[in-house]
């Protein structure tokens, strides 16, 4: 049995918070939270003393890319060093996630299933994983390995990472099986083009048609998995939310066409906007990269705003990888300085973020009965949400009711 007592608690519902409270963990679960010296617990358990710090949920990502480590050629097509070496750049990765409060993560491509029986084995600490595996795109989308000069990538593919390209409504079914089959929890696809993407295929370009993405959706929840889109704008925003995606990842442009955020907010679609990402892109190197950056910033803005107004569930994540790994929680000090409270900006990275994964009835919040993972912060993330950035300000990080990380 643990036992955290004397913190601030947010429980991640929005309520407001609660002092000195204490919680109580046992076999991995919320057994009880309380306010004051009312909890009792056997002289055994382990009791941490949390005064004068804040204990929030384990904290979530709903789009990282824990695998990835450059946008460079080399490193894309994975020619700049061995196989062994990025696996364990890798790792070192997900150790650091977990040590700065994120207990889940979706992976929205590029991590094989093998990191999530690693950690469920003991092999290697690190949040809970949820992995898409690869993107799903059509011949020239952002899931197409190709060069600049236009030509696929000849260099033999990690084997557990299946290729995303998929043509016509059946390929697209196989493809979906074959990630389900790779280990998928979760299906990503990709019906525009990006900030990041190639020349001539940007954030309105379409990909994929409308029988394609049927298919698509249709086999993945028929297969019980979720569907997270890449869509940034235009004809192929549309076309994600018209088909049934779960999630639309990015949605830059949702302000230009007024009957999508209504659409989202009617079937519940999570919106996440990935504002970290595009802060990195407005100054790449590349100027096609830069320009499209800058270009959707003020609609990207625009389109948090109205989706928040209108009731659209908000989800934290970063899109980290390509532009290294920063802190996860830099997402939440953007999505403040769109127009959410700091309130909202936490339930984005728990409550509403595990609601977007499916797990709500496990994770997100802290509850009685709901797994044990939560994170001990020095200061108030309401008062200031950049504290959960600072390596030093995490004191305790506790998944499935054992001490993860202790500082």
């Amino acid at each position: 049995m643990l036992v955290l007592r004397g913190g601030t608690l947010i429980d991640g519902t929005g309520r407001a918070p609660v002092r000195d409270a204490t919680i109580v963990i046992e076999d991995g679960r919320i057994d009880t939270v309380t306010a004051g010296a009312a909890a009792t617990w056997p002289p055994s358990a382990e009791v941490i003393d949390v005064t004068g710090m804040t204990v929030l949920p384990g904290l979530i990502d709903c789009h990282d890319h824990l695998a990835f480590h450059g946008y460079e050629l080399a490193s894309r097509w994975e020619l700049n060093e061995p196989g062994s070496t990025r696996h364990l750049r890798t790792a070192r990765v997900i150790e650091r996630t977990l040590g700065m409060g994120y207990t889940a993560i979706r992976d929205a491509g590029g991590l094989d299933a093998g990191f999530a029986a690693a950690i469920d084995e003991g092999l290697l600490r690190g949040p809970r994983l949820l992995s898409a595996i690869a993107i799903i795109s059509p011949i020239g989308g952002i899931g197409d390995r190709i060069s600049p000069s236009g030509h696929e990538c000849l260099v033999p593919a990690d084997p557990t990472l299946p290729r995303g390209v998929a043509n016509g409504a059946e390929d697209v079914r196989r493809v979906v099986r074959v990630m389900i089959r790779a280990g998928a929890a979760v299906i990503k696809c990709a019906t525009t083009g990006g900030a990041s993407s190639r020349a001539g295929h940007g954030p309105k370009d379409p990909a994929f048609d409308a029988d394609e993405m049927r298919a698509l959706v249709d086999e993945a929840h028929a297969q019980g998995r979720k569907v997270m889109c890449h869509a940034l704008g235009g004809t192929g925003l549309r076309l994600a939310l018209e088909a049934g995606v779960d999630s639309i990842e990015h949605g830059c442009y949702l302000d230009e066409d007024p009957e999508l955020i209504p659409m989202m907010a009617e079937r519940r679609t999570f919106f996440v906007p990935t504002l970290t990402v595009y802060t990195y892109h407005s100054e790449s190197k590349a100027a096609h990269v830069r320009e499209r950056s800058r270009a959707l910033r003020e609609h990207h803005v625009a389109s948090i705003q109205r989706a928040l107004a209108a009731g659209v569930r908000i989800v934290a994540g970063t899109d980290a990888g390509g532009h290294g790994h920063p802190p996860n929680a830099a997402e939440l000090e953007h999505l403040v300085a769109a127009g959410l409270t700091p309130m909202q900006a936490l339930q984005a990275a728990t409550s509403v973020a595990a609601e977007c994964l499916g797990l709500e009835r496990q994770l997100g919040t802290i509850e009685k009965a709901k797994r044990a993972d939560l994170v001990v912060v020095a200061g108030d993330p309401l008062a200031d949400v950049r504290i959960l950035q600072a390596e030093d300000r995490i004191r305790l990080v506790v998944k499935d009711g054992a001490v993860a990380v202790r500082r």
